[in-house]
């Protein structure tokens, strides 16, 4: 039997490796220097890769619970290092489409891949903690570009923009992320089916412990037409657009709400990944005490005040604790979103059901930003944009109560079918 502590650390393996995504912004300048485009044509490299994780990810939720998570995270590895290797090429031959190809499709697919495969297993082999475990591997997605952006600078740097410093740093994190996900993905394996860890099997034998039964078990294409997975889906389009939102205006709303220069808006902006990392495995964690529901109704209460706020906000030090918890909240909605998936629809294809709902993050990629920018280009400023978003937040919060009432009522069948 193997190690369930090993299995999640290797889940953070894999996630680590390709949260290095969040880091693409230390490309952004490079490249605009190297292949003389504009900036849109770059960010097209982040948003294809962002668009194709969350498709791939729906589209082959399916293959990692036919062929387990050791092939589904190898293949993911192949995609995802294969693809900034391809990236690489096309730096060094000053090609942008080959680097789309790169490092937004094939790179995007592994991102997809990669994300769902280790969380569906950690799952199963954390019935007494999902929202812990799933934490756990999430929070390295979160803290991937934490790591992987000051590497990469220093490539860059260490080679040159001209002298092929975009290029090496591909090739060269390109095959550690190879080596470091394939060797994860080769410890991952599903545990048997009803297994429990002693202490939990002990405390259930002894009566100690009910298990917590969840709600259906349901196939993908089952769930995928039921009411609570578009309530999910909803939340998670709301979460996400709004966070992108903030963590692509962080730097201009800085300067232009409490007057930070450039530099020092920088420096807030780099904290950001830290805090959206340490919501993952703190809002997940939490969510194993206050239930999944609650925890998201906490999300939206919680960014509705703080959205409202951010804008009118001249303190630093207010401007900084409100900013970052929203990003607490950003990072902790994708955290106990598999655990919660698990307490609805079973773990019979969480895999696939989890795939399905991501697609509101491809949809939140691309709406996002644009609708943050549109907004800022008619109002002149980012105050109208923060209201706004806190007006969907209310949406957001109206769905999670209709979700509460559902599992509340569908617990008391529940029990009631089994007393």
């Amino acid at each position: 039997m193997k190690n369930r502590w090993l299995i999640a650390a290797s889940a953070v393996g894999v996630h680590a490796s390709i949260g290095s995504v969040y880091a693409f912004s230390v490309f952004k300048n490079p490249l605009q220097e190297l292949l003389e485009v504009g900036s849109n044509q770059v960010a097209m490299t982040f948003s294809l890769a962002i668009f194709f994780l969350g498709m791939s990810a729906a589209i082959m939720g399916h293959f990692v619970e036919k062929h387990g998570p050791r092939k589904a995270g190898m293949l993911a590895a192949s995609f995802f290092g294969g693809g900034l290797l391809i990236a690489g090429l096309g730096a060094a031959i000053q090609n942008l489409y080959v680097i789309w190809l790169g490092y937004g499709v094939l790179g995007g697919i592994g991102l997809g891949i990669g994300y769902i495969t280790p969380v569906s297993t950690l799952v199963k082999w954390f019935p007494d903690r999902r929202g812990l475990a799933t934490g756990l591997a999430i929070m390295g997605f979160g803290f991937g570009a934490m790591i992987g952006g000051p590497v990469f600078n220093y490539i860059i740097e260490a080679f040159g923009v001209m002298n092929g410093g975009i290029a090496n740093t591909w090739f060269i994190m390109g095959a550690i992320y190879l080596v470091i996900m394939f060797a994860s993905a080769s410890y991952l394996e599903r545990p048997p089916e009803g297994w429990m860890p002693e202490g939990m099997k002990e405390a259930v034998a002894s009566g100690k412990q009910k298990v917590s039964a969840d709600l259906t078990q349901q196939t993908a294409n089952e769930a995928v037409k039921t009411g609570p997975f578009w309530g999910l889906w909803v939340m998670m389009f709301i979460n996400i657009s709004c966070g992108i939102g903030v963590i692509y205006s962080a730097s201009p709303l800085a300067q232009e709400s409490i007057g930070l220069s450039a530099g020092e808006a920088a420096a807030i902006v780099g904290l950001m990944s830290l805090f959206n990392g340490l919501g993952r495995i703190g809002w997940a964690s939490f969510s194993d005490v206050l239930g999944r529901g609650n925890t998201y109704l906490t999300f939206f209460v919680v960014q509705i005040v703080a959205f409202l706020l951010l804008p009118n906000i001249t303190s630093v030090i207010l401007f900084q604790v409100v900013l970052y918890t929203i990003l607490t909240c950003y990072g902790g909605g994708f955290a106990t979103l598999p655990a919660f998936i698990g307490d609805l629809f079973g773990t019979k294809q969480l895999g696939a059901i989890h795939g399905y709902v991501l697609t509101a993050w491809a949809a939140a990629g691309l709406a996002g930003p644009q609708i943050n920018a549109f907004l800022h280009d008619k109002t002149g400023s980012y105050e109208t944009t923060m209201y706004i978003f806190a007006g969907a937040f209310v949406v957001a919060l109206a769905v999670s109560m209709v979700m509460i009432a559902y599992i509340k009522k569908a617990r008391a069948n529940l029990e009631a079918q089994s007393a």
